[in-house]
C-alpha cells in the first residue's frame, strides 16, 4: 500500500516573539529563522518518518530547493514534484514565549494545482492505496473526486477552513481530520459532543478524527467512539504538532493497528514535536515514539 501527500510546501519565516504583535506595533523578534513547512510537506515527512512508504505531490518554485533537498532527506520519494516558474509558497510565523503561534501564508505555487497535473500524478496510484490532502493547495474538490473514482482512501484536512469547504464532495472522503474550530464551522455547532453528532449526521459514510489540542483527541466511526487525552509536556512551539499528529495516524491505519492504539501512537508523537522548534524539523522518528 502506498501512501500519497498531495498538498503545500511552504518556506516557513519564524519569528520567535515576545508575545504576538498587535495592530500597530512593531516589535523586535527575539530570533529568526527559514525552515520547510506547509501542511503538505509536514505531513508528507510526518508519514514517512513513522515507517510509510510515503509520495509527495505539489510545487515549488526556483526558490524552493531547501523544500525538495528536505523531503530527499526524509525519504520521501519526489517523484511527482513539480517545479514551477511562480515563487514558492511561504509562510510568516509568530511563535510566542508559550509556544503557540500566528500563521500568514502566502499561496504561491500550491495555487497553480492544474487538473492536468493532478490526473499525470495520480495515473501512478491505485485503489486502496492512500491519499492524504489538506486546503493550501487548489483544485481538492477535483482530487477528492478523482481519488474517489480510483478506490483510494482519502484522509481529508480541512485545514485551513475557508467557507469554500461546505461545497466540497466530503461525502467522499474516508477520514475527515478536523479541529475544533474546523468542526464548528462545519457543523455549526459549538461544543465538542454536538459538532460530533453534526459532521456524521452531514457526512455519515465518512470516518471523523477530532483533534482539541490539550484537551486529546477523538475518532468517530459507524462502530467505535474513542477518546484519548493528549500527553502533558511543556510546549515550546506547536506549529508542527497536528501535521505530526496526522502522519502518525496514518501510519496506525496502514498497519492495521486498533484505533485506540493509533490514537496513542499520534498522541504521543504529536506530543514530542510541540517540545521542538519549527514544524518539518520537530518532527520524531518511529524509534523516538515507540520506545
Amino acid at each position: 500500500m502506498k501512501v500519497l501527500c498531495f498538498g503545500s510546501a511552504n518556506l516557513d519565516h519564524v519569528y520567535k516573539v515576545d508575545h504576538f504583535t498587535a495592530p500597530g506595533e512593531t516589535q523586535s523578534c527575539l530570533d529568526y529563522a527559514i525552515k520547510c513547512g506547509g501542511k503538505g510537506v509536514n505531513q508528507a515527512i510526518a508519514m514517512a518518518l513513522a515507517g510509510n512508504e510515503t509520495y509527495f505531490a505539489g510545487m515549488i518554485g526556483h526558490d524552493g530547493s531547501l523544500l525538495k533537498e528536505t523531503l530527499d532527506e526524509k525519504k520521501v520519494h519526489i517523484d511527482y514534484l513539480k517545479i514551477s516558474d511562480k515563487p514558492t509558497g511561504h509562510a510568516i510565523i509568530e511563535v510566542d514565549q508559550g509556544g503557540q503561534n500566528h500563521i500568514l501564508l502566502y499561496g504561491g505555487t500550491n495555487k497553480a494545482i492544474s487538473y492536468e497535473y493532478i490526473d499525470e500524478v495520480l495515473s501512478h496510484f491505485s485503489k486502496d492505496d492512500i491519499i492524504v490532502l489538506q486546503n493550501e493547495i487548489n483544485n481538492v474538490p477535483y482530487i477528492i473526486e478523482r481519488s474517489y473514482e480510483k478506490g483510494m482512501k482519502i484522509f481529508f484536512n480541512a485545514a485551513p477552513y475557508d467557507d469554500e469547504i461546505l461545497n466540497y464532495p466530503i461525502d467522499k472522503v474516508t477520514w475527515l481530520v478536523v479541529n475544533e474550530t474546523e468542526g464548528a464551522a462545519l457543523s455549526g455547532e459549538e461544543n465538542e459532543k454536538t459538532i460530533l453528532k453534526a459532521l456524521k449526521q452531514k457526512y455519515p459514510c465518512t470516518h471523523i478524527l477530532f483533534t482539541m489540542g490539550k484537551e486529546g483527541s477523538r475518532v468517530l466511526t459507524d462502530k467505535d467512539d474513542i477518546k484519548v487525552k493528549a500527553m502533558s509536556v511543556e510546549a515550546v512551539d506547536t506549529t508542527g504538532a497536528g501535521d505530526t499528529y496526522i502522519g502518525y495516524f496514518v501510519r496506525g491505519i496502514v498497519e492495521n493497528m486498533s484505533l485506540l492504539d493509533t490514537l496513542q501512537l499520534a498522541t504521543k508523537a504529536s506530543a514530542i514535536a510541540v517540545t521542538r522548534f519549527g514544524a518539518a524539523d520537530s518532527i520524531p522518528y518511529y524509534e523516538e515514539v515507540s520506545r
